[in-house]
């Protein structure tokens, strides 16, 4: 989950009924796993991370990168869930990437897993990177996890010329925080207003989603239709995401048009 350009901070890790943590010498929570069940993605915003599912069909040869690596649940998952898509996650702290392969179950490199130890904001900055993936995964935070490290308009920009023609990207916000309107607005402006917002979750983290290509016109029974497909495919609570994207985006209230 952590990123930023400051030295590198201190990993922790805690354990209570099960579940693992990750933490950054603080005891904000970076990431978790269910200790029986690595695979699983335990956070509910982490689980909203994956919901680009809703919009794309995952298929073999498809890209996604996680900026942020945190426990790499999004990665395992993916590789678990997904079969032959490739995963590059980006990391800039290395022990952050130890600590997912020694204490969270994250493989080592093969040919759908790539861990890179890069800035979030030099790697979608690279044009070598342009139009390279069909996801963005964005988990970007610092040890005191209050908010994003990565808000600028730039740096969303750089997000959507890293996506191919057509591409989602899911960003996990701190509603609580000052840098909330910061990133949305930003990400409305890169993305041509074309974002939407999970309600909050209990830990007030709240997850956004942007579109790059075709415009989406779909009813909201063919959303709710597909989440059941993939809660039935991999286990994931879909049951109410697409009631929570619909009330609480406007305009969205009859059918999805973004």
């Amino acid at each position: 989950m952590a990123q930023t350009r400051l030295p590198a901070e201190p990993v922790t890790f805690s354990e209570s009924g099960g579940i693992r943590y990750l933490h950054l010498g603080t005891p904000w929570i970076q990431g978790a796993m269910r200790i029986r069940d690595p695979s699983e993605i335990y956070l509910e915003y982490s689980q909203q991370m994956m919901a680009w599912l809703l919009f794309l069909q995952s298929k073999p040869k498809m890209q996604i990168a996680q900026l942020g690596l945190g426990t790499g649940s999004l990665a395992k998952f993916a590789l678990e869930y997904c079969p032959g898509v490739i995963n590059t996650a980006v990391e800039l702290n290395p022990a952050v990437i130890i600590a997912a392969r020694t204490m969270f179950d994250l493989p080592h490199d093969h040919d759908q897993l790539k861990v890179v130890q890069d800035d979030a904001l030099s790697f979608v900055k690279n044009k070598r990177h342009h139009q390279q993936f069909d996801v963005l995964q964005v988990d970007l935070y610092d040890a005191d996890a209050k908010g994003p490290v990565l808000s600028s308009l730039e740096f969303y920009k750089a997000c959507f010329n890293t996506l191919k023609a057509t591409g989602v990207m899911t960003v996990n916000l701190f509603s609580q925080h000052k840098s909330f309107d910061i990133n949305l607005n930003n990400m409305c402006k890169a993305f041509q207003g074309r974002v939407l917002i999970f309600p909050e979750s209990h830990d007030c983290n709240a997850v956004a989603i942007a579109f790059k290509g075709p415009m989406i016109n779909a009813n909201w029974k063919n959303i709710e239709q597909r989440a059941k497909i993939i809660h039935d495919q991999t286990g994931l609570p879909t049951k109410c995401w697409a009631k929570g994207l619909r009330s609480v985006n406007a305009r969205q209230e009859e059918c999805l048009q973004i």
